[in-house]
């Protein structure tokens, strides 16, 4: 098994961000990322100079842009020359002619001390325009990390919106046979980089989810003996049991700002919504509906939970004040709905939605408005947004071995297998890292 504590500690490094001068933006490139049919941005990102990580860090850079589709990273083989200095304007009309509208230069250095110094310019090509100027220190190992942040700052410069690159998926690794079973919990990258266990696969684990932070997980662990809600540290590896339920408890989620975790609990047959808080243990209950009340997430204001229930007769879904009161079903549509999770931006619910032999990835307001279907397979379920609440992370199961994990963003045209290769499901998307 690969070692947690060395990954992990290397994720945990120090990692400071320094800004140069930054020259006025010019207006001519804009990406709308509302636009339906948004063609991918022309950008020029040459290789790096100067250490010898400079080439990889690029490279990554470049990686993430085009994976977000609204970037179109030009053929490196027909750039023209570009001088050692990141300082020293372009040849813009050299630029011009490979068809690039955005270039991005960069030069990394090592610092005495060792440190890693990444510097960057973003420039308007049919402007003639710096954009945007940044520098990066980091520890060596954490190169990636530095990688992602330069992706975050070109996305957010010409989209308007925050980036999402530097942030890490948690999810269920899945191994084993349908009779024999191995589920694991296993961090990643968003990338793909970096990946590590959590468990030993000694129990089947499901749900895992980030808190506000990225610096917790919250799971449910099923044993023989049944089922318990966990927190595990990421960087200490220490874990703790949330109590000891007479029943089924299961889809544990933090509260916005840690301190809660709401989840769903059977006993004497009735399944409801309840939530914990984490420094006294004391629960409450939200739900008392004599039907199975659960997935439970909560609002980014804190101020609402969205949950799925049967109580009209089929899995629909509903939106309850944070106290249990006010509850209000959304979901109206044919089919049945579940996996409820709201945007980080508050603006939208993201579902599963099963109708019609298919399953589907689906969204709509959060007073039920505007339902709109992003995917459709023999299984798509368990939607994770990304934190710019623009692009959504699921597992899909073709009906062949098993579920991997895929991405598909809010307009439901940039549809892609995620950068994970084996089987996977129960995926949770963390904030952007500290």
């Amino acid at each position: 098994m690969r070692s947690c504590k060395v990954v992990l500690a290397a994720l945990a490094a120090a990692l400071v961000a320094n800004l140069t001068a930054v020259a006025p933006a010019s207006a001519e490139i804009v990406i709308n990322v509302d636009q339906g049919d948004t063609q991918p941005l022309p950008i020029a990102i040459p290789s790096f100079g100067g250490a010898p990580v400079a080439g990889q860090l690029s490279d990554v850079v470049t990686a993430d842009l085009k994976r977000s589709g609204l970037f179109r990273p030009l053929d490196a083989g027909a750039f023209p020359p570009l001088g050692s200095d990141v300082n020293l304007q372009p040849q813009f009309d050299a630029w011009k002619a490979v068809s690039a509208q955005a270039l991005l230069t960069g030069h990394v250095a090592a610092d005495g001390d060792g440190h890693l110094r990444a510097d960057f310019r973003l420039w308007d090509v049919y402007a003639g325009e710096q954009l945007l100027g940044m520098e990066f220190t980091s520890t060596p190992q954490n190169w990636r990390r530095v990688a992602h942040k330069i992706a975050d700052a070109v996305y957010e410069k010409l989209t308007g919106e925050q980036g999402y690159f530097d942030t890490r998926v948690v999810f269920v690794a899945e191994s084993g046979t349908r009779a024999k079973p191995v589920r694991r919990l296993e961090i990643m990258d968003q990338d793909g980089a970096n990946p590590s266990y959590l468990t030993d696969g000694s129990y089947l684990v499901f749900t895992p989810r980030f808190s506000a932070n990225s610096q917790e997980i919250t799971y449910m662990a099923l044993r023989p003996t049944g089922s318990t809600l966990y927190l595990l540290n990421i960087d200490t590896g220490r874990q703790e049991a949330l109590g000891h339920f007479p029943g089924m408890v299961f889809a544990p989620r933090f509260s916005p700002d840690g301190r809660k975790v709401v989840f769903s609990a059977e006993k004497a047959g009735d399944t409801d919504v309840y939530v914990m808080d984490l420094a006294s243990h004391a629960v409450a209950r939200l739900t008392t509906d004599p039907a199975i009340d659960t997935s439970p997430s909560f609002s980014p204001d804190a101020g609402r939970v969205v949950f799925n229930s049967d109580r009209g007769g089929s899995p629909q879904l509903y939106v309850m004040n944070a106290d249990g009161s006010n509850v209000n079903r959304i979901s109206f549509g044919s089919g049945r709905y579940t996996t409820p999770v709201w945007s980080p931006d508050g603006k939208l619910i993201a579902f599963t939605k099963q109708e019609g032999g298919q399953f589907h990835i689906g969204v709509m307001r959060p007073d039920g408005s505007n339902e709109r279907l992003l995917t459709s397979s023999y299984l798509d379920e368990g939607p994770t947004w990304a934190p710019n609440s623009r692009v959504i992370l699921f597992s899909r199961d073709t009906g062949g071995p098993g579920a991997h994990l895929w991405t598909v963003d809010v307009s439901g045209r940039l549809l892609a297998p995620a950068p994970y290769a084996l089987r996977a499901s129960d995926p949770a998307w963390s904030s952007l890292l500290r």
